[in-house]
C-alpha cells in the first residue's frame, strides 16, 4: 500500500471535483485525485455537452425547414442521425484534453484512477494508494435516477448515460419525466425526425413559471410532440414491433414506443464511500452540509450535484469549488448564496431564470411586488431575425429591487447574465434601466423591460405637473 499525506484529497473528477484539483494544484497545495471512471464526469460525457451538441444538429435541421419564410429556397433531403451522434462524440474528444488526467497531473495533481473509500475522519484509500489529508472533498457527482415502473427492468431503455451511444435514430420517443432533460430532448429529437411523447406526472417544467411554461408548451405541441402532463407510467413490457407503456391518465392508455428514455431526475452518489467511518451524515438525498458547504465532518467538504438539497447544475460545481477552496486553503468563512443562481433551459426558444418566479414572490412579499412583462415581439432585432416567440417577466419588489427574472425567448440563456450581475451586486433595477443598450440587439429587451417599470411613474400626473411648473420660467 502506497501511503500518501495532501493538503486537499478529491474524490470524484467531476466538474466540481477538478474545479477544487486545479485550483488547490495551483495554489501550491498537495493535491490527490481520485476518479474510478471517466475525468469530466456527468457534464462532459453524458450531459451538458453531447446533449448540446446534439440540440445544434437538432436546431440546423429546423432552419432549413424553416428557411423558406426568409425567402431562402431549401429542401431537408435526410437527417444521419449516426453522423449526427459522432459529431456529439467528436465535440466530446475536443473539450477532454482539458479534463483529461494527463492535464492534471501536469498541474501537480497525483491522480489516482480507482474508487476511494474512507478509513477515517481525514483518510481514505483506494487503487492500492493511502491517502491522509488535512481536508478531502467529495465530489462523486449523481447518476440517472430509475423509477420503479413494472416491466422497465425487463425491456431496454436509455437515459442520458447511454441515449448518446445510441447511433439509431428512434422511430417513435417515449420520453419518461418532463424536467429540463426530458423537454430538450423531446425537442432535439423530434427536429432530427422521431416521433415523441412525453409523459410528466405533474406539470412540465414543475419549478419554472407557469405562464411561461404555457407558452413553451405550446411551442412544442405545434412542432408536433405529445405531452402528456399528469400522467404516470405504470407498466411497460414487449411487444412484437417494439415497446408499449401503460399510463394512468383519463383512465388508462397504452403508448408505443420504439425506444424509451428515463428522464425523472438525478440520485446523488454516494454509494461505496464509507461514509460512516468518517463520521459524514447522509442519506437517499445526498450528504448533509452547513452553508460553508462542510460535512458533519468539518475535515470533510461535499459540492456539486452530491449535496442534499442542492442544486444540481454544472456551473454550481464551479461556484462551489470556489467556496471550498477559499474556506479550505485560505481560511475565510464563504458561504453558499443562491439568490442570484441562474439556469437555463436549451429548448429552443431558451428558456432562462434566476430569483423567484411570480408564484413564489407572492407567497414570501404578499402584494408588496410588481410584475413587469416585455415581449420579444416589441423587439426590432427579434423582429428582423424572425425570432419573435417569448417574453421577459421581471418580479418587482420595494424600491425596485429585482426579485426574480424570466426569460422564454432567443438565446435566453445570455440574456440572463446581466440580471444575474444586477442581483449579485445588489443592483436595483433603475441600473438596468439606465444602461445603455447597443441597437438592434436582443439584449435591448432587459432595458426595455426595466424602463418599462418606471414608465407609469414618470408619465404620471405629478410629474407633467413639474414639467409644467418649470416652463414658466423660460
Amino acid at each position: 500500500m502506497e501511503r500518501l499525506e495532501a493538503d486537499i484529497c478529491v474524490i470524484g473528477a467531476s466538474s466540481a471535483g477538478l474545479s477544487v484539483a486545479a485550483g488547490a494544484a495551483q495554489l501550491g497545495a498537495a493535491t490527490v485525485l481520485f476518479e474510478k471512471g471517466e475525468m469530466g464526469g456527468d457534464c462532459l460525457n453524458t450531459g451538458c455537452v453531447p446533449s448540446k451538441s446534439l440540440i445544434a444538429s437538432a436546431r440546423a435541421a429546423e432552419a432549413i425547414r424553416d428557411a423558406e419564410r426568409y425567402g431562402v429556397d431549401a429542401r431537408l433531403d435526410r437527417i444521419n442521425y449516426a453522423r449526427a451522434m459522432d459529431r456529439v462524440h467528436q465535440v466530446i474528444a475536443s473539450i477532454a484534453p482539458h479534463d483529461s488526467q494527463k492535464r492534471f497531473e501536469r498541474l501537480g495533481v497525483r491522480v489516482v484512477r480507482a474508487e476511494a473509500r474512507f478509513t477515517g475522519p481525514d483518510s481514505v484509500e483506494g487503487g492500492g494508494v493511502a491517502v491522509r489529508a488535512r481536508r478531502l472533498v467529495i465530489a462523486t457527482g449523481s447518476t440517472a435516477a430509475v423509477p420503479p415502473i413494472d416491466g422497465l427492468d425487463t425491456v431496454p431503455y436509455l437515459t442520458n448515460e447511454t441515449l448518446f451511444d445510441n447511433s439509431e435514430r428512434p422511430d417513435r420517443l417515449l420520453i419518461i419525466g418532463g424536467g429540463p432533460i426530458g423537454v430538450e430532448m423531446a425537442q432535439a429529437h423530434r427536429r432530427l425526425g422521431a416521433q415523441v411523447t412525453v409523459v410528466e406526472a405533474g406539470r412540465l417544467l414543475p419549478r419554472e413559471d407557469p405562464e411561461i411554461t404555457a407558452l413553451l408548451r405550446a411551442r412544442l405541441a405545434a412542432e408536433g410532440i405529445e405531452i402528456v402532463e399528469g400522467a404516470k407510467v405504470r407498466a411497460v413490457r414487449k411487444r412484437a414491433d417494439g415497446l408499449e407503456a401503460t399510463v394512468d391518465k383519463d383512465g388508462e392508455r397504452t403508448i408505443a414506443a420504439s425506444h424509451i428514455l428515463v428522464a425523472t431526475g438525478r440520485k446523488r452518489h454516494v454509494d461505496g464511500l464509507d461514509l460512516e467511518k468518517a463520521g459524514i451524515e447522509f442519506g437517499p438525498e445526498g450528504i448533509t452540509v452547513d452553508d460553508r458547504l462542510r460535512t458533519t465532518n468539518p475535515k470533510v467538504y461535499a459540492i456539486g450535484d452530491v449535496v442534499a438539497g442542492g442544486p444540481q447544475f454544472t456551473h454550481i460545481a464551479g461556484y462551489h469549488a470556489g467556496i471550498v477552496i477559499r474556506n479550505a486553503l485560505f481560511r475565510l468563512p464563504a458561504k453558499v448564496d443562491y439568490r442570484a443562481l441562474p439556469w437555463v433551459t436549451f429548448t429552443d426558444p431558451e428558456l432562462a431564470r434566476i430569483g423567484l418566479i411570480e408564484d413564489e414572490a407572492r407567497q414570501q412579499h404578499g402584494n408588496a411586488i410588481s410584475v413587469v412583462r416585455s415581449p420579444f415581439a416589441e423587439l426590432d432585432r427579434a423582429l428582423a431575425d424572425g425570432r419573435t416567440d417569448g417574453l421577459i417577466k421581471i418580479v418587482v419588489g420595494k424600491r425596485g429591487a429585482i426579485l426574480g427574472v424570466t426569460i422564454l425567448g432567443e438565446h435566453a440563456g445570455e440574456l440572463i447574465h446581466v440580471w444575474s450581475l444586477a442581483m449579485s451586486q445588489r443592483l436595483g433595477l433603475k441600473a438596468v434601466a439606465s444602461a445603455i443598450a447597443p441597437y438592434p440587439t436582443l439584449g435591448e429587451i432587459s432595458k426595455k423591460a426595466a424602463g418599462a417599470y418606471y414608465a407609469d411613474k414618470l408619465f404620471s400626473p405629478w410629474p407633467r405637473r413639474i414639467v409644467k411648473f418649470l416652463t414658466r420660467f423660460g
